[in-house]
């Protein structure tokens, strides 16, 4: 009986987690404001591929991919978090501007690809394949190469 028992409960488990790990297509109308917003003033002219909403086991998240291969992930709230261009460069308006400045002067001749921020930095991904990290405050903090 014990056996069986455990059995079900490691069945339920499993069923809950798999089902916390779910992506779902959505209308760019069911986002988030802020998000269709951010989307209609940095990439109007950019035709929606595929968005969907990815419910994970303790939040929710939004991603939006475009038929030009550019994708923005956003948080629950419609914040983005990452802006990821593979074939262009992300919108000058989207990077902070001591950002901007400190690529401007020392890496004048490349684009930003990716631009992620979380509650802790900034990261860019730049096209001479450097990556830098910045603090809140847009302090460098780091620099890959």
């Amino acid at each position: 009986m014990k056996k069986l028992l455990f059995l079900f409960v490691c069945l339920f488990t499993l069923q809950t987690v798999v089902k916390a790990d779910d992506d779902k297509p959505i209308q760019v109308t069911q986002m988030p404001k802020a998000a269709q917003q951010f989307i209609k003033q940095h990439f109007a002219d950019s035709k929606v591929a595929l968005a969907k909403m990815e419910n994970d086991l303790l939040s929710k998240s939004y991603e939006v991919i475009f038929t030009d291969g550019n994708k923005i992930e956003f948080d629950k709230k419609g914040n983005w978090e990452e802006v990821n261009c593979k074939f262009t460069s992300v919108p000058l308006q989207v990077i902070p501007q001591p950002i901007q400045q400190y690529i401007n002067t020392n890496y004048p001749d490349t684009k930003v690809l990716v631009i992620e921020r979380d509650s802790k930095d900034y990261e860019v991904k730049l096209s001479n394949r450097v990556e830098l990290k910045f603090d809140l405050k847009f302090k460098l903090i780091d620099i890959d190469m």
